[in-house]
């Protein structure tokens, strides 16, 4: 069986276990359609400063705010992703990538480097009875000619990352392409220059515990971007 790690080396099943002890099947976010299994302030995690995680940086068990609202606009607008080959970049939690398939895509690869990561997603998929293609390996960089849709949430967290993905959506889109972004204004994003190829979308309030979570952001809109 492969290996992969936490804070020390483990298999897929023990990393699995890890995740179902750490944290909790929550519905307490801007979709409630989807369960996620999350760390919430229910969650020993929640309250700890981290030495005793058994991870070593589980973005991946938070819902971060541009995920939220981009997947709020998938389910609410379904129809712009029915039948559509989706990747989801980041994919986090893995919640964008189902909200897709909610809605009839067609084929979604859920993406992201971090490999427990990978095990949330699977979980989470299987608590929502979706079937995603799920990969750890980095698409950054790399053709999306065969991808009708690029979904990027809560990527451009800083300045110079931003550039990256900038950058390789330049070289990567084709005319027949379509970028979703969700972002709560974080400065790299509002600033970056990519924002005049742009079109506003929708904007969500963020709910109170995303509020709490996030101090100071208190919405999150949907960027569309077309070649």
């Amino acid at each position: 069986m492969k290996e992969i790690y936490c804070k020390f080396k483990s298999t897929r099943d023990d990393v699995a276990a890890l995740i179902e002890q750490n944290t909790e099947i929550s519905t307490d976010h801007m979709t409630p359609e989807i369960k996620l299994r999350l760390i919430t302030p229910n969650c020993h995690l929640w309250h700890s400063n981290g030495d005793d995680s058994p991870f070593l940086e589980p973005f991946w068990a938070f819902y971060w705010p541009g995920g939220q609202a981009l997947t709020r606009y998938i389910l609410d607008n379904g129809e712009r992703f029915n039948g559509k080959t989706i990747v989801d970049i980041g994919s986090g939690c893995g919640a964008t990538a189902i909200a897709c398939k909610l809605v009839g895509a067609r084929h979604v690869i859920a993406n992201d480097i971090d490999s427990v990561a990978a095990e949330s997603i699977k979980l989470n998929s299987e608590l929502n009875d979706v079937t995603l293609f799920i990969t750890t390996q980095n698409l950054i960089g790399q053709s999306s000619a065969k991808c009708d849709i690029i979904l990027l949430g809560d990527m451009f967290y800083d300045e110079q990352f931003a550039n990256i993905i900038s950058d390789w959506l330049k070289k990567s889109m084709t005319k027949s392409s379509t970028v979703f972004i969700g972002d709560p204004g974080r400065h790299s994003f509002q600033n970056h220059p990519m924002r005049e190829q742009l079109k506003k979308l929708a904007c969500y309030e963020l709910p109170k515990s995303c509020k709490l979570q996030n101090n100071g952001l208190i919405s999150s809109s949907v960027w569309e971007m077309s070649i």
